[in-house]
């Protein structure tokens, strides 16, 4: 199951490669980063039906991360092919950001420090679904 992240902050590679090691070297999940959202609608252009899952940081410079999903669910409708979920990440849960990503078209909404242990559960759920 391919993956993109996309954050500003770029230590999340470090990070995830760390926290999946065991899923990448199984070839589980493969694990790609851009760090803007004008980096990831690019990689998106590319490599889109190849894309399973994007994580994404809401509070970036330049385009946030809303602006990106908006920017997905428009260029990515429903099928054919199948669009790739959404997850939203921000170091702020409040209710507003929440809301705005889920009218957006999140398909899940998680809160830095992410809880990695919770993070492989859903997505190795999404990859069974997958196969």
């Amino acid at each position: 199951m391919k993956i993109l992240v996309v954050d500003d902050e770029t230590d999340v590679r470090v990070l995830f490669e760390q926290r999946f090691r065991r899923e990448i070297r199984s070839g589980l999940f493969t694990f790609s980063f851009a760090y803007s959202g004008e980096e990831a609608l690019t990689y998106l252009h590319d490599h889109a039906s190849e894309v399973v899952l994007i994580l994404s940081d809401i509070n970036m410079p330049g385009m946030s991360g809303l602006e990106l999903l908006r920017h997905i669910k428009q260029a990515y409708p429903a099928p054919p092919p199948t669009p790739p979920q959404v997850m939203m990440i921000t170091a702020y849960g409040d209710d507003t950001s929440r809301q705005q990503a889920m009218q957006l078209g999140a398909n899940d909404f998680l809160t830095k420090p992410v809880d990695f242990a919770a993070l492989k559960e859903k997505l190795t759920v999404l990859a069974s679904h997958e196969n």
